[in-house]
């Protein structure tokens, strides 16, 4: 742990320090290539905001990691796929790009970890209390969906100023904690990094410095790189036999995009549409139809997430069974699930009780 107590502070602050030269030398280029997010239907912001949070995280993650880790294969094949995956979000920033396509995109990039790294999910822990699942043969096509499962999990978080931001400082927080009691130097400097340059982002974003250099957008090549990180992290740290943690505790840091994602992919499928479509329907959108301004909202979705990810490192840290602990982040999905299908009549009724 000596590495942990004496250079975290040094992974800090000079992550949160990349952060945000990157942050203030590209936004001038934003505005000069139109990588900008413009005011439509489902974006009601004001102005052209330029979309470089992700990609100013990426070159922090990029340049911080090389003066903290060692230099290594799954280093360089992470970085790879990251670098493509800016690039697809940064396309899909560009030029709006089909949900289909995006999907295919993100499998093959998650091949290349994969199969390049040789690391999947096939220990899913006693899950059900009669010993480890083992999954076999089915490692390689579960650990694919899990990568296209976090991407967009995260992807569909970012609708408000600072929610995907947010929700990744508490994810990374997590980690940082979880590798941290395992003593896992290189994982829990690459989850520290991000919990820096996110926190920087935040205060482009919504914090003070907007106010002196301009307000930024993460961007779909910030969002699905963090996904992309997360769940990479997730499987590096619970697997090959010198686990950093339970399978079932990565559920609880990642409860709230999740369980969002799925509740909103079924609530689409009852209606006839496509699991991919894009509509205003997500749980910051259920805050708001309440009421709640964008503020409200993020803070109580973010307090949700603390929440959700405490419950998980504390089953971890105790060793509550993992056949309780994925029962009951079952039981609570089941109820999030049946609460979202229902809530737009519930807020229809309230709008109209207050008027």
């Amino acid at each position: 742990m000596d590495f942990i107590s004496g250079d975290y502070n040094s992974v800090f602050v000079w992550a949160f320090a990349v952060a945000c030269l990157s942050i203030v030398g590209l936004r001038p280029l934003a505005a000069n290539i139109g990588l900008v997010d413009r005011p439509c239907e489902r974006k009601r912001h004001l102005g052209e905001i330029p979309l470089i949070g992700g990609i100013a995280i990426y070159f922090t993650v990029l340049i911080v990691s090389q003066v903290f880790l060692p230099e290594s294969q799954l280093v360089n094949l992470y970085m790879i796929s990251c670098s493509f995956m800016v690039l697809i979000g940064a396309l899909d920033d560009f030029y709006d790009v089909s949900a289909k396509v995006r999907l295919v995109a993100q499998l093959l990039i998650a091949s290349i970890l994969v199969l390049g790294a040789g690391h999947a999910l096939y220990d899913m822990g006693d899950l059900l209390g009669f010993g480890n699942v083992n999954l076999g043969i089915f490692a390689l096509p579960v650990t694919l969906l899990a990568v296209a499962t976090a991407i967009n999990a995260f992807n569909m978080t970012d609708g408000i100023d600072g929610l995907v931001g947010v929700l990744g400082v508490v994810t990374f927080s997590s980690l940082c904690v979880l590798f941290y009691w395992a003593n896992n130097v290189d994982l829990f400097t690459i989850s520290a990094i991000f919990v820096a340059a996110l926190s920087a982002f935040l205060l482009f974003n919504l914090g003070g410095l907007r106010q002196f250099f301009g307000k930024i957008f993460m961007g779909d090549a910030g969002s699905m790189m963090i996904g992309l990180s997360v769940i990479w992290l997730l499987v590096l740290g619970t697997q090959d036999g010198t686990a950093s943690f339970r399978p079932v505790t990565a559920l609880w840091i990642i409860a709230v995009p999740l369980m969002d994602m799925f509740a909103v992919m079924h609530r689409r499928v009852k209606k006839g549409k496509s699991p991919l479509s894009a509509d205003r329907d997500h749980l910051h959108h259920i805050f708001m139809r309440f009421g709640f301004s964008s503020v409200q909202a993020l803070f109580t979705i973010g307090s949700i997430a603390m929440l959700m990810a405490g419950f998980g490192l504390a089953g971890e840290y105790y060793g509550i069974p993992e056949v309780v602990m994925l029962g009951l982040f079952i039981g609570i999905f089941v109820l999030y699930d049946y609460s979202f299908i229902h809530v737009w009549k519930m807020s229809r009724f309230f709008r109209r009780s207050t008027n």
